[in-house]
């Protein structure tokens, strides 16, 4: 069966785009969850109207994302921790701790899982931390943890 997505899906395609499946996955998932529409001739001209406002939309987004990259890319955030000895940190910086961070900083709103972290933050120092806005748009933002109780270093 060939249909018309009506939004971005997974491994099937972009918006506006008609692609060909299975009738069952079509009739039991896709319809029902307003994800797709099936293509006859006068929903062609339909898929082109969808695809144009789609790749317009996806121009604005990825224009966005560039500027908000840069802001991003030259931006130095600073954390105050407890730590031993060592420079380990008794407890840890955590994507969620950065990502309210950079919301203060910038103002937008970054979610915690845009921000690529294998494990929380767990040292002293300067650590370059990437955040994925688009699947193509990923900056790194300087994260400082600093010990807490000792003076502020100027920068």
């Amino acid at each position: 069966m060939e249909v018309i997505l009506r939004e971005h899906v997974e491994n099937l395609g972009q918006r506006g785009e008609v692609v060909k499946v299975a009738d069952g996955y079509a009739r039991n998932y896709l319809i029902p969850q307003g994800l797709v529409i099936p293509a006859n001739k006068g929903t062609t001209k339909q898929a082109d109207q969808i695809k144009a406002a789609a790749d317009r939309r996806r121009n604005r987004e990825h224009q966005a994302a560039v500027s908000m990259a840069e802001r991003l890319a030259a931006l130095r955030i600073s954390f105050r921790a407890r730590a031993s000895e060592s420079d380990r940190l008794f407890g840890s910086i955590t994507t969620a701790d950065i990502a309210i961070a950079l919301e203060q900083a910038t103002g937008h709103e970054i979610n915690k899982r845009q921000i690529i972290l294998e494990h929380p933050l767990r040292d002293l120092g300067t650590h370059q931390v990437p955040v994925r806005l688009l699947a193509d748009v990923v900056p790194e933002v300087t994260v400082v943890i600093e010990r807490e109780g000792e003076p502020e270093a100027a920068s």
